[in-house]
């Protein structure tokens, strides 16, 4: 299949790599002014190896493909679509938070747009160069199985993807919600790893309030999560991980704060669920952000 990957940051060039080094056919959609030198071969290192696979590097999606990976930063969505001139097949956003999904579906229309998520530990080395430090799970909406199934069953094979499709997209994307949303908020604010969360009992109990806070929210979204579950979840990441939004506010980087906290803040008045300990590590965050403006 041919498949086209639009934002070629941690995610994206992860994709882009372990699909290419499975034998399918990839279209990179970098930045116009990154195209000129972008490299052509790229490089993944896996916990278990490294791997490379060829990817062709365009500026612009001019020609139809079966599958468009949509890998791009929240904020960053809008403007990324512009270089998507062409009608995928498929669309299938690894955004984080819920409400990119109606956004894509007003463009690409209602069926063409299958839900996904990604949870993976993964940063950007240098252009065209990617390092994947934890297990990859991919979670589906089945709407995409007859077509995605044959290749995610490939990533898991070949790459060791846990890869799942889910009848219910409420529960697939708000399961990655109440557990990325949480560590999130906490590793940011506190500016502490998941080790060190799990050592302060304080922080710990803010982490477990936040993910009953984000669990009650996605019941009234339609959404049965166990908090427990989500919890246990947390027990074989590495001590060391840190959340993206807290490696990108010690960076000074714009955050996808409204991404990952909105959707719960927002759930919670319009469902009257109190939810202060989300609202205070976002109130939290944002004071931060706003300390380092001059």
């Amino acid at each position: 299949m041919k498949h086209a990957v639009l934002g070629a940051g941690a995610i994206g060039g992860l994709m882009a790599t372990a699909l290419g080094a499975i034998g399918e056919d990839v279209l990179l959609v970098v930045r116009p002014e990154k195209l000129a030198g972008y490299p052509a071969r790229l490089t993944l290192d896996q916990p278990t190896g490294t791997i490379t696979a060829s990817a062709q590097p365009v500026a612009k999606l001019t020609e139809p493909v079966d599958v468009l990976w949509i890998t791009t930063k929240t904020y960053q969505l809008e403007s990324a679509l512009e270089r998507v001139e062409a009608s995928p097949r498929m669309v299938v956003p690894l955004l984080n938070g819920v409400d990119h999904v109606a956004l894509l579906r007003a463009r690409f229309s209602q069926e063409r747009v299958v839900p996904a998520t990604i949870a993976v530990e993964a940063e950007r080395l240098a252009e065209g160069h990617f390092v994947q430090r934890s297990v990859v799970r991919l979670n589906v909406a089945v709407a995409g199985q007859a077509l995605l199934e044959p290749v995610l069953a490939r990533l898991q094979e070949n790459h060791g993807f846990a890869c799942h499709f889910f009848e219910s997209e409420p529960k697939l994307l708000w399961m990655k919600l109440s557990f990325l949303a949480p560590f999130a908020l906490v590793t940011a604010a506190s500016g502490k790893s998941k080790g060190e969360i799990f050592a302060d009992a304080q922080w710990k109990a803010k982490l477990y309030a936040a993910i009953e806070e984000a669990v009650a929210v996605a019941a009234r979204e339609g959404a049965e999560l166990d908090a427990g579950k989500i919890q246990n979840g947390f027990d074989p990441l590495p001590e060391s991980m840190r959340s993206s939004l807290a490696k990108d506010l010690v960076a000074g980087r714009q955050l996808e704060l409204d991404a990952i906290a909105g959707p719960i803040l927002r759930g919670g008045e319009r469902h009257g669920i109190a939810v202060p300990v989300s609202r205070q590590l976002t109130a939290e965050i944002q004071s931060r952000v706003a300390a380092r403006r001059p």
